[in-house]
């Protein structure tokens, strides 16, 4: 129980991979308080585990991350664990990505994380004690093939958590970035039909194609990703810090 006291805020944090941070962190003690845009899955999941606080705000909207974060703050103490998370992933060619769809996916990847970080990072300093742990993916660190958008907004937020490690490197706040392979969640599921209608593959095939890009042939579960955000808050990590870890079954 090292984070008893501590307040956290995970965004995306109504189901997948930030449900899965957000009840680990809650285990350790940590005060934390879920965002997402859809109140019924904030609740449903706020309600499965004791120290979970749900919050309706939209990551694509300043005043809202400003006044949610403000609110948080204002009802649980400042926050010291910032896991921006929330994100949206939409395979399309380069040709075929619209104006609108890359300033959607930059907007909630990119600036969403730059937001969340930015607005937590004012209590975090006069706590004198933080972690950020973005939740970025493998490919923030590699191109991922028909994914460019995605790919880009990704990149952004590794990029991101290292300017920032510098920035405040010798203070008690690190910055480091999950970059996880293709992970068992709501967002595996959608792509399964994405795919199967574009390559004209039945959806069990389609489901197949995504688990053969994970070296060791199996998703990746939303608690692998817990544990090693948890790693990251816990004693011992503080040298930790601008890494972009990689949890991708051995992908290099």
């Amino acid at each position: 129980m090292e984070l008893v006291g501590k307040h956290a805020i995970v965004t995306g944090g109504g189901s997948g991979i930030g449900a899965a941070i957000a009840r680990a962190l809650a285990a350790e003690g940590a005060l934390v308080t879920i965002t997402g845009r859809r109140a019924d899955a904030l609740a449903e999941t706020a309600a499965s585990a004791p120290g979970l606080f749900p919050l309706q705000m939209d990551v694509t909207d300043e005043a809202s991350v400003a006044d949610g974060i403000a609110g948080a703050v204002s009802a649980r103490g400042p926050i010291q664990i910032c896991v921006p998370n929330a994100g949206i992933a939409e395979g399309r060619a380069l040709h075929k990505t619209t104006t609108e769809v890359w300033r959607q996916t930059m907007a909630t990847n990119l600036d969403g994380a730059f937001l969340t970080i930015r607005e937590s990072l004012t209590s975090m300093r006069q706590a004198g004690w933080g972690r950020v742990i973005a939740v970025a993916s493998i490919a923030g660190l590699k191109g991922l093939k028909g994914a460019p958008a995605y790919s880009a907004s990704k990149h952004g937020m590794v990029g991101l958590i290292r300017a920032l490690s510098a920035d405040y490197a010798g203070q008690e706040i690190t910055f480091n970035a999950l970059c996880p392979a293709y992970v068992d969640t709501d967002i595996i599921t959608r792509n399964v039909t994405s795919i199967s209608q574009r390559a004209g593959v039945s959806e069990d095939k389609a489901r197949d194609m995504m688990v053969g890009l994970n070296p060791h042939g199996r998703l990746i579960a939303p608690d692998e990703v817990a544990s090693a955000a948890l790693w990251l808050c816990r004693k011992g990590s503080e040298s930790i810090n601008g890494q972009a870890i990689q949890i991708a079954g051995g992908e290099i």
